[in-house]
């Protein structure tokens, strides 16, 4: 017989456990279905943090969505006893009339968002950490840094227990069922049935909702890497903000010293290498490390010093790179979260409470017209 729930969350990473809170803390019947330990390092949101900023060149409409989820971490801070939002400031950098630059102005303008455009050698001054090439600009924002995304996670977690959520590590999902007005999961190990079903499953989403297969959700290997610099005073927390450069070499992000004792930089779309989540490897290679090195030579040579650690992750991506919020075609009672193409933690906060609205027949206060499943369809 399945075990009755009011909402099951198929994935309990970045947005599942920000739903599972969410949802537990109004008096919901919850659970938590994680195919992996959790907090693990098989998914998108390991390796200690992951950037926060405001002045969002992806697209103005985001900006709302930040300003709440800046108030739910706070808030989930202040529950937990625990600090997750660490602002270091944020510079969003490329070359005059850039995607990143024209993007990130247009966000600071639309919203009226404190910010300062700097050329390439008064961001050496202010930050001597960085060595932009020259002709880039550096759009400075205040309020940017970094959420400290692993634990995050577990505190969600804490939280939902709390409020009465039961959670359940390594067991694997196999099927979302709706069925005459409710949802049946299977799982490896049981069958469970809920009102509504949250799928929030990552780089594994797509086997599991038939409406993002066929390239509309698309798993990519990631490497982050972190590097002893040779001079880590340029490097700390209150003189290095987070960073978005674009460059020749492709677009590379950066984070001050934090967690491991190094400078640490990743690279969107790295390798360009998709396929389905479990057969991408999570092993660096040397040409992982090269591709890294090289944007550290390109504008942050003092941070060329020795590897410390890499590690791999998974973006999931859409072919606009835009997220998925939405409810299924067809089936109200299953709502689609995520992927969220590499720049989705920030927002995990805010996208629970969106999860929850949306399992509950609740309006979102939101625009969510920008993650509609439909704009995905052939």
């Amino acid at each position: 017989m399945a075990q009755l729930h009011d909402v099951i969350v198929v994935g309990v990473g970045g947005m599942g456990s920000a739903a599972c809170w969410q949802l537990a803390r109004r008096g919901l019947r919850v659970l938590g279905i994680e195919r992996f330990d959790i907090g693990h390092a098989m998914g998108s949101s390991h390796g200690l943090n992951r950037i926060i900023r405001l002045a969002y060149f992806e697209h103005p409409s985001y900006v709302p969505l930040l300003r709440r989820a800046y108030e739910l971490w706070r808030e989930t801070e202040r529950l937990l006893s625990q600090r997750l939002l660490y602002v270091t400031g944020s510079i969003d950098s490329g070359p005059a009339g850039s995607r990143v630059i024209e993007g990130s102005l247009a966000s600071c303008r639309e919203h009226d968002l404190p910010h300062e455009l700097l050329d390439a050698a008064e961001t050496g001054r202010r930050f001597p950490g960085y060595r932009l090439p020259e002709g880039h600009l550096a759009l400075h924002q205040p309020d940017g840094g970094f959420v400290a995304s692993e634990r995050a996670i577990l505190g969600h977690v804490a939280l939902a227990i709390g409020a009465g959520a039961t959670i359940h590590g390594r067991e694997k999902v196999l099927a979302v069922e709706p069925k005459y007005g409710r949802v049946e999961v299977v799982t490896d190990r049981a069958r469970y049935e809920a009102g509504r079903v949250v799928v929030a499953a990552g780089g594994w989403i797509s086997d599991l909702v038939p409406e993002l297969r066929d390239g509309r959700a698309v798993a990519e290997r990631q490497v982050l890497g972190w590097f002893l610099p040779k001079r880590p005073s340029l490097f700390t927390m209150d003189r290095f903000p987070v960073s978005n450069l674009e460059t020749e070499l492709g677009h590379f992000y950066q984070f001050p010293i934090w967690g491991v004792p190094g400078f640490k930089i990743g690279l969107y779309h790295h390798r360009h290498e998709t396929g389905h989540a479990d057969a991408l490897s999570r092993e660096p290679t040397p040409a992982d490390e090269a591709l890294l090195r090289a944007g550290i030579r390109l504008a942050f040579p003092e941070a060329d010093g020795p590897t410390l650690r890499l590690s791999a992750c998974l973006f999931t991506n859409t072919p606009d790179e835009h997220f998925v919020v939405d409810t299924a075609p067809g089936a109200p009672e299953i709502v689609v979260a995520s992927p969220c193409s590499g720049h989705g933690f920030k927002f995990s906060s805010v996208i629970g409470e969106i999860i929850a609205d949306l399992a509950t027949g609740r309006d979102s206060p939101f625009d969510l017209s920008l993650f509609r499943m439909g704009r995905l369809a052939a």
